[in-house]
């Protein structure tokens, strides 16, 4: 994993550690937008979001191509953020979506949809949610972003179709 995408889950992290006693009493989630942000397919995904994810409703969210789940939120998106390259991370297939996951800041979990673009990433802190269902709730709107790459390897990709 790039220096930057640790840099950007550090941030990201510290983000969620710094507003997760404020989304519990704010019916608005404070989120950042990805770079991305504005890519028209970002925009198809945004209004396809399902209503809950993980068993946990859909709030509202302050930043474009973004969302979340639960009060306090579980489970958060953005879309439009950089694409990962080739990766030896852990990658899973869910109903037909490859996730890389970065499991370095358990429990909070960053799920990208590996080979998609722009990119899509999803945080499940899995002391409120499940990423398992998270990547199987999100991989509906995950499949409407085009896809360039997939997992190779048989050791790294494993399938669970829900």
């Amino acid at each position: 994993m790039s220096a930057k995408t640790l840099r950007g889950i550090a941030a990201f992290a510290a983000l969620v550690a710094l507003t997760s006693g404020l989304t519990a009493c704010s019916p608005t989630v404070p989120m950042e937008p990805a770079e991305g942000a504005n890519d028209p397919a970002c925009a198809k995904v945004t209004v396809n979001l399902p209503k809950t994810v993980s068993n946990l409703e859909r709030r509202t969210t302050n930043a474009q191509a973004t969302g979340a789940w639960g009060d306090p939120a579980g489970v958060e998106l953005r879309c439009g953020v950089p694409t990962s390259g080739p990766t030896t991370d852990l990658c899973v297939t869910v109903n037909d979506v490859d996730w890389i996951i970065d499991e370095s800041q358990a429990p909070l979990y960053r799920f990208e949809a590996y080979g998609r673009e722009p990119g899509l990433e999803v945080f499940v802190n899995s002391e409120l949610a499940s990423g398992t269902l998270a990547a199987t709730d999100l991989a509906n709107v995950a499949k409407m972003l085009p896809q360039v790459r997939k997992c190779t390897g048989y050791d790294t990709a494993r399938s669970v179709d829900q």
